[in-house]
């Protein structure tokens, strides 16, 4: 199973008016640093704060009243969580999350607030995915997964669509795109919209140290499992392998992964901040965090970076801020 440009169109078209199209910023002290000419797509300003919420209606949309009838589960540590949560109540059906009980206290919030019931569970000793299958199993409900799924990875895509389509426009092609890189839906649905458009863009996936599955399988030439023995900020990208979809796609349409650190992760977070006058939680800032620290050079050419989300905790996004006060 696969997604090409036209599965990505279409799903622009169901969100079309639904989704906020975000816009592209740049920023004259971040294209000094790195002296490029460098675009910004803030999907932190998505509805829910991430750009979930893009690939959750894209799939919900399409279910049949049946399928709606009977509602959905999902499992996600936050914002995939919300992202189901709020296509949910914008389509009148009910919603189940299975989340981590160790999850950022913001995510946990919003996602009850937008009226789904949480099911809380313990990382180290209790299953997600059997705890989901166990739900979807008694109540009928619809299991939509984070990123191994076609119409999850084709509304993911639409970003990267916008991002193809708003650079056009001010007759400019991008040389690299940047994403942030959990599971790989994001990854994969920008990576087939870029290159649907332009082939010679080159597509780039980041990772936190330590959450590495993605550069580690490309390295093996296979999808590879890791056992991290050491815990991430960007909770939003703890995937531990790719998933199969995921992997079928970006072996192919990304040219490379590359990896941060947690101190690279907070040093773009305060960045974010005190230049560009956004909120970015971990996940979401690695791509910028792989522009500043120069993991790629990018010197005299156009950059596409993807934050991806904005839901981070006020007393960890206060740390980050106190630990890089000059970023």
């Amino acid at each position: 199973m696969s997604i090409n440009l036209e599965d990505i169109q279409q799903a622009a078209k169901r969100l079309d008016g639904v989704a906020i199209k975000t816009p592209l910023l740049s920023c004259v002290e971040l294209n000094a640093r790195v002296d490029a000419k460098v675009f910004l797509k803030p999907e932190c300003l998505q509805h829910i704060g991430a750009f979930k919420f893009r690939g959750a209606y894209n799939r919900l949309s399409q279910l049949s009243s049946a399928e709606k009838a009977r509602g959905v589960v999902a499992f996600s540590s936050g914002n995939h969580a919300q992202g189901v949560a709020y296509a949910a109540k914008l389509l009148g059906m009910k919603a189940t999350i299975v989340m981590p009980s160790d999850a950022p206290i913001i995510k946990k919030e919003g996602t009850e607030k937008l009226g789904a019931k949480i099911r809380l569970y313990d990382r180290d000793t209790e299953s997600r995915e059997e705890i989901s299958a166990a739900i979807a199993a008694d109540t009928g409900a619809v299991l939509v997964p984070a990123f191994d799924d076609v119409d999850v990875i084709a509304g993911q895509g639409t970003c990267g669509l916008e991002i193809m389509q708003q650079m056009q426009d001010i007759q400019c092609v991008p040389d690299i795109v940047l994403s942030p890189c959990g599971g790989g839906g994001l990854l994969g649905g920008i990576s087939t919209a870029v290159k649907g458009c332009n082939a010679s863009t080159l597509v780039y996936g980041v990772e936190p140290e330590n959450y590495d599955d993605h550069s580690l399988s490309k390295q093996a030439g296979k999808r590879v499992t890791i056992n991290p023995q050491v815990k991430t900020s960007c909770d939003a990208l703890m995937a531990t392998a790719p998933g199969e979809i995921t992997w079928s796609i970006n072996s192919k349409t990304v040219e490379d992964f590359l990896t941060v650190s947690e101190d690279d992760v907070a040093h773009a977070i305060s960045f974010a901040f005190r230049y560009l006058k956004l909120v970015v939680e971990p996940g979401g800032a690695v791509a910028l965090a792989a522009l500043l620290q120069n993991k790629l050079d990018v010197a005299g050419k156009a950059v596409a970076v993807i934050l991806s989300g904005g839901n981070v905790d006020s007393r960890s996004f206060a740390e980050y801020l106190e630990k890089f006060p000059s970023p």
